[in-house]
């Protein structure tokens, strides 16, 4: 590889003006494959499998109507003044025009939304009015009854008296059965009323009967209207409506255009008095991939980069290489958009680190070239050399980047391994840019790279003298090493109570629609209003609209009994009658401690009635199940990359406690770097010093995405200093001789590399979009440590304590490792121009080779 490079560089340093001719056709053709294939990125996130989108499948089979996406239109005046009747016609003429955009399947009109709730609590009451009513009526019947067989007692009394009294009196017989004959017929009519008496107790019995009945439906419908409390869509004060706009298509499926349909429709036809705002499943902002804070952070590159290399203009040509190279990354792969799904923050992380590596992959070659022209090495074979020492370490650290980002293919999250390919591409493009673009514009610039001073002294710069080199004392490493390992547990601490979730309005922008949305209806409607569950009940074959109605009480009691819950309602059930819905507001927003505790409660419990069993969804569960599975495959990753580690430092280091010592010091650094976002971004330790507004659980991917990326940059540094170490006790350096030469060859690339990519991942700190802050820190806190603490501090410390140990290898194993020359001291010396450069003493000035160990 070494070799290869090496012509490689000679090749486009002649051939300069073709070489950049050539990546300029490259950027060319990235950008027109952008323009004809990108589509907008969408702004949610999947995850195939989990128990909410089992729910939300079974609904789209059941109830259609409202398995598609849904969100929020809130509508507040600006004065905070009672909603006058002009603007409610407003606002309900923009809903009736709504009901056409595209894949809006129907737009619900907060004020006739109001006015059916005000409805039905009439209903009710006038029903309970009636059933009164009735009630008293059936019991003036029965008294009716009961006095009417007094009355039939009494002339049954009366009758028999008269009856005896005409067989006492001795009438003749013709006389008597005269009389008789017309006691009978009395009685005849008496025995007729008195006859008809069961048949009326009967029909009250019935009315009873139907009474009670409907009493009893009251009662349930009653019952459910109370639980249903705390659902609105017009705020206590009338000064705020909420307008739910329901889509045809479900949530993951729904196209941004859509969505901006739905809110060019609203923000283009302004009430007069009134603010509109919108949540996040409809206007959740795209972040920007450049800003303010990114360009201070390449403007510190920038100045790193000349105080390093001494010349303006070398300085330049890493920030060309960086930026061509994130510009044919990110729009080469965002082309392809319209055939992969890619969320909005897919590009970012390409972004990130095509600038971060671009730049320094580029200042390895160049600041070995440079050193070597002062040494008075000809221009181009000094190109050439560079370019098959430092290239050949840089293509060996971009592989290993590309190889840990595209091994988050492997833990089966589908955007997360997206968000890793493009990054990867990201890093391959600025590798290869590296190793002939670099090349391209060092021959253009000749011995020009070179201040006139420094081109004066080329090559009368006297050599190394070889001054002797003392071992740190055993008590400062042993000290160093106990220090900075505390110190980094203590910063992991916080990592012990991580959560994670997905960003909600309140992490967006102060003053978009989403942070206006949500703020705005926490406070008028509270904040389980933003986080609202979808509850789906599987009830039972064979029941009737009575049985229907019954079930939803018993599962409606079941979900109000539950903590934290505010107000649920039924809203659907299916036509065959097995499937039933609900909407639970729980106490908090969507990504509260106590909803995802609520959440895990409802899946939890057991079959309600003993046959209707339940399921749980909404954008607050859909989360939930999201960060879990997140949290759950991170073990599984971090084992494929410390495993990885091994492999790659045994292989380059051809020993066993260097790659253990490695592989320690990333793992201290990823979980301090943990526990640094805990404290700032969930608990909001100088939160006001960052900007950042709102805490919460930290972003659900951002712990997976550390250990891919802080795992190729940390191994990226292990090989500058490491490498170095080996070499030196190689030539003959006792161990810890070996250390402190190693480490004095290589801190001050290190230095500079660190500095650049801090910079440059701080610069994304100050993004608008909290998730995009969330990652630039994450990222610029993890080279911070893993570079400046890890390893430039602990890890010479300990390999001091270790001493010989540190290089021990197993004969058998050594014999069948292959021989990584990672800094291509093979290829410096088969060439001749070479040679006088090859001897050194290790002390700092000396840094041939010591910008190829990476």
């Amino acid at each position: 590889m070494a070799g290869l490079l090496y012509r490689l560089g000679r090749f486009a340093a002649r051939r300069a003006r073709a070489v950049i001719a050539a990546w300029i056709a490259v950027l060319a053709v990235a950008g027109g494959a952008f323009l004809a294939g990108f589509t907008p990125l969408a702004s949610n996130f999947d995850i195939p499998g989990t128990a909410s989108g089992e729910v939300i499948a079974e609904l789209e089979q059941a109830l259609p109507d409202i398995s598609g996406a849904s969100g929020l239109v809130v509508f507040s005046t600006t004065d905070g003044s009672p909603l006058s009747d002009t603007q409610r016609e407003a606002i309900s003429a923009l809903a009736r025009d709504a009901e056409g955009l595209p894949d809006v399947a129907s737009v619900v009109d907060p004020f006739v939304t109001e006015q059916q709730l005000a409805d039905r609590r009439q209903e009710l009451e006038a029903g309970r009015q009636q059933l009164a009513d009735g009630q008293e009526q059936l019991e003036r019947g029965r008294e009716q009854i009961e006095s009417g067989l007094v009355q039939l007692d009494a002339a049954q009394a009366q009758l028999d008296a008269a009856r005896a009294q005409l067989e006492a009196a001795g009438l003749p017989a013709a006389a008597l059965e005269v009389q008789l004959g017309q006691l009978d017929a009395q009685q005849a009519q008496l025995d007729a009323q008195r006859e008809q008496i069961p048949r009326e107790r009967a029909r009250l019995d019935e009315a009873q009967v139907e009474l009670d009945e409907n009493r009893r439906v009251l009662e349930v419908g009653t019952e459910l209207f109370e639980l249903s409390e705390g659902i609105s869509t017009v705020s206590a004060d009338g000064s705020t409506a909420l307008m739910n706009i329901a889509f045809t298509e479900p949530r993951l499926e729904l196209t941004e255009e859509s969505k901006q349909a739905v809110v060019e429709h609203f923000g283009s036809q302004p009430v007069d008095g009134v603010e509109v705002s919108f949540s996040t499943d409809i206007a959740q902002g795209v972040p920007s991939l450049f800003g303010v804070g990114e360009a201070v952070g390449l403007a510190v590159a920038a100045v790193v980069l000349v105080v390093v290399l001494g010349s303006l203009l070398a300085a330049t040509f890493p920030l060309v290489t960086a930026i061509l190279g994130v510009g044919i990354g990110v729009a080469g792969a965002l082309a392809f958009s319209g055939v992969v799904e890619m969320n909005s923050v897919t590009p970012v992380l390409g972004v990130m680190l095509g600038l971060a590596v671009g730049i320094d992959y580029s200042l390895f070659i160049i600041n070995r070239h440079r050193r070597q022209l002062v040494e008075g090495m000809d221009v181009g074979e000094s190109i050439g050399l560079a370019n098959g020492t430092a290239g050949n370490a840089v293509v060996f650290a971009g592989a290993t980047v590309v190889v840990a980002l595209l091994a988050l293919n492997v833990v089966g999250v589908p955007f997360l391994g997206v968000m890793g390919t493009v990054a990867a591409v990201c890093v391959v493009v600025a590798v290869l840019l590296a190793v002939t673009m670099t090349p391209a514009l060092l021959g253009l610039a000749g011995t020009r790279l070179l201040g006139r001073a420094a081109r004066e002294r080329a090559g009368s710069t006297p050599q190394a003298t070889g001054a002797a080199v003392a071992p740190m004392p055993t008590w400062r490493a042993l000290v160093t090493a106990v220090v900075s390992i505390a110190a980094l547990l203590v910063i992991a601490v916080p990592a012990t109570s991580m959560r994670v979730g997905l960003p909600d309005g309140s992490t967006e922008p102060e003053g978009s629609a989403s942070h206006t949305a949500f703020t705005t209806i926490e406070e008028k409607f509270g904040p389980g209003v933003n986080g609202m569950l979808l509850v789906s009940a599987e009830l039972p074959a064979g029941l009737d609209d009575d049985g229907v109605l019954d079930a939803q009480l018993a599962v409606a009691r079941v979900i109000a009994e539950q903590d934290d819950v505010v107000a649920v309602a039924p809203i659907a059930v299916s036509d065959d009658h097995r499937v039933t819905a609900f909407q639970v507001v729980p106490a908090e927003g969507p990504n509260a401690e106590s909803t995802a505790q609520l959440v895990t409660a409802l899946r939890a419990l057991p079959a309600v009635d003993g046959d209707i069993t339940l399921g749980v969804a909404g954008q607050a569960a859909v989360n939930m199940d999201i960060s879990q599975n997140l949290l759950d495959v991170l073990p599984v990753y971090l084992t494929v990359v410390i495993g990885l580690s091994l492999i790659i430092m045994i292989g380059v280091f051809r020993s066993f406690l260097v790659p253990l010592v490695a592989t320690a010091g990333f793992v201290l650094s990823l979980f301090a770097t943990y526990g640094a976002l805990v404290a700032v971004f969930q608990w909001g330790w100088l939160a006001g010093l960052f900007g950042i507004h709102a805490t919460g659980p930290l972003l659900s991917f951002l712990p997976v995405i550390l250990v891919g990326v802080l795992f190729g940059l940390a191994m990226d540094y292990q090989l500058f200093l490491a490498s170095g170490m080996r070499e030196a006790y190689v030539h003959g350096a006792s161990p810890r001789v070996a250390v402190v030469q190693g480490f004095r060859a290589g801190r001050a690339v290190v230095t500079a590399a660190g500095l650049i990519m801090v910079s440059v991942f701080a610069g994304f700190v100050f993004a608008d979009s909290m998730m995009i802050r969330s990652i630039g820190f994450g990222l610029a806190f993890g080279v911070l440590v893993d570079a400046f603490v890890v390893r430039m501090l602990l890890m010479p410390a300990l390999m001091h304590l270790l001493g010989r140990a540190a290089w021990w290898i197993p004969r058998w194993l050594d014999r069948i490792l292959p021989d990584v020359d990672v800094e291509g001291a093979a290829l410096e010396r088969r060439q001749p121009a070479a040679e006088a450069a090859t001897v050194r003493s290790g002390s700092e000035t000396d840094v041939v080779g010591a910008e190829g160990r990476s």
